[in-house]
């Protein structure tokens, strides 16, 4: 009897070590649904998602990219350009009499994804031809993306863009579930079957965990991270169309930053910087977890500065726990 209760209090403990960040998640929202007015309604919550599915995309292919042992610095930038090509072929388009505006931003997007991907392939011939590391590759690529998309929207705002293109980031189903929601939902899902049900999805664990055991069992590392780098673009390119949608323009200035907000919800979410570890179910609560502190914080009035003060403990606190956690399991 008494190796059974010791082996339930075993099993307690390591299910509440293994769920640890769901239960901070859910002890959270308890707290904030009774110490903040209006936190715990529909309204909010569907605006929580809202607000976390720009993001939300990138942060998905981004895990993909961590476990697979490298970063992506560019993404922000990549969600300017994505805007800023859209609403340029747009307009181009439709004032050359090509084709109405309505069309024409149809193939901006389409464009916006493709310049997006190549950029991602770019990213990684250099990092598997030349071995480079790709924080310093996606360094550089963030200020060259971010100057291409000053230069080519010559730093002002670009507006040329049909109304109905305000529906893909502003829109609502039946008035209630917000359209970026089931764009992220999409995304969630094709990377979640890339990750768990496919050759790929395996591949990238091992090059993540051990290039080198993974390159002697067969596997085309190179493949496997130019895969990864491309995807992760494409996301963020759907993130600036969706941006760009919902303000009706594009801009250089849009996506700053957001490279740091989609690596802390990887990182929260229990994925290894060192490669090999991560999960995109775990992004996605990681994702919850911050879009639940950020909306707290600001319906309670909280500084913007000191906002910034409390991701940045939330990351090494994640961080803190992951390497206890490890250490244990050693």
């Amino acid at each position: 009897m008494g190796d059974k209760n010791n082996f339930g209090k075993l099993l307690s403990r390591q299910t509440i070590n293994k769920h640890m960040l769901e239960v901070i998640l859910i002890l959270l929202i308890l707290v904030m649904s009774v110490t903040t007015y209006g936190f715990f309604t529909v309204g909010n919550l569907l605006n929580i998602l809202r607000n976390m599915s720009f993001q939300g995309c990138i942060a998905f292919g981004m895990t993909l990219v961590i476990i697979s042992g490298e970063i992506d610095l560019s993404i922000g930038s990549t969600v300017a350009l994505s805007g800023v090509i859209t609403a340029l072929v747009s307009g181009g388009l439709a004032r050359a009499g090509i084709m109405p505006m309505e069309i024409a931003v149809v193939l901006g997007m389409l464009l916006s994804i493709i310049v997006c991907a190549l950029f991602g392939a770019f990213n990684g011939w250099l990092l598997t031809r030349f071995r480079m590391p790709s924080f310093i590759i996606t360094l550089a690529m963030m200020n060259v993306m971010y100057g291409i998309t000053a230069i080519i929207s010559h730093g002002f705002p670009v507006v040329t863009l049909p109304g109905w293109y305000n529906v893909i980031g502003a829109g609502r189903i039946g008035g209630i579930i917000p359209i970026p929601a089931l764009v992220l939902v999409v995304v969630f899902i094709f990377n979640f079957i890339i990750l768990n049900y496919t050759k790929t999805g395996r591949s990238v664990y091992a090059a993540g965990g051990n290039a080198d055991a993974a390159r002697l069992s067969g596997i085309n590392v190179a493949k496997v991270k130019m895969f990864v780098m491309i995807n992760v673009q494409i996301c963020a390119a759907l993130a600036g169309i969706m941006v760009s949608s919902q303000v009706m323009s594009g801009s250089s200035t849009f996506g700053r930053g957001w490279e740091m907000t989609a690596i802390s919800s990887v990182i929260i979410g229990g994925a290894s910087l060192s490669g090999g570890i991560g999960r995109v179910s775990r992004t996605f609560v990681g994702l919850i977890f911050l879009g639940v502190i950020i909306n707290g914080m600001t319906l309670l009035n909280v500084n913007e500065y000191a906002q910034y003060v409390v991701r940045g403990m939330l990351i090494l606190l994640a961080v803190l726990i992951n390497t206890v956690q490890s250490r244990r399991k050693s």
